[in-house]
């Protein structure tokens, strides 16, 4: 899908801002109300727009001790990677992990009732055999920034 400047306006604008009224997101693009939100629809239609939500803070929602874990598997073969990633899918501690290179493989991001509980939910990949050659766990102490980066622009047009 071709995206043009009134397009990567509107992702920017929503991107920071999904509670934006038709008519000031209208505005803010210079497009009249009507092609503004039928781009919009385009958008969510082809899936650039993926949905709406609100960032919680999950310590005022609910009590969760957040842990990352730097994990590195004992083999690097397609199936050790899915075996893993599977196991990742189906453990609902799981947050957040993203694969990365340089030494480790995954960095994995757990939010648990405690640290106890996380070290059964680890103890229990250990026994599962996911092919876990060694981790390094990190208790989180402080969050100094947790936000979501508006969209950037890069055309010259904006």
């Amino acid at each position: 899908m071709k995206l043009d400047r009134y397009d990567l306006k509107i992702l920017h604008i929503l991107s920071r801002d999904g509670r934006i009224t038709k008519s000031k997101l209208a505005e803010a693009i210079n497009l009249s109300v009507s092609p503004c939100w039928e781009r919009v629809r385009r958008l969510e239609k082809a899936g650039v727009i993926e949905g709406y939500g609100a960032r919680l803070n999950p310590a005022l929602v609910v009590k969760r001790t957040p842990v990352w874990v730097q994990i590195e598997l004992s083999t690097h073969q397609a199936a050790s990677f899915a075996r893993f990633e599977k196991a990742v899918a189906e453990t609902p501690e799981v947050t957040e992990c993203v694969a990365v290179g340089g030494g480790v493989d995954y960095l994995v991001k757990f939010e648990t009732d405690s640290i106890d509980a996380y070290q059964r939910t680890i103890d229990a990949w250990l026994v599962d055999g996911l092919g876990i050659e060694r981790y390094f766990t990190y208790i989180v102490t402080k969050t100094v920034k947790r936000t979501t980066p508006p969209l950037s622009l890069h055309d010259d047009e904006s």
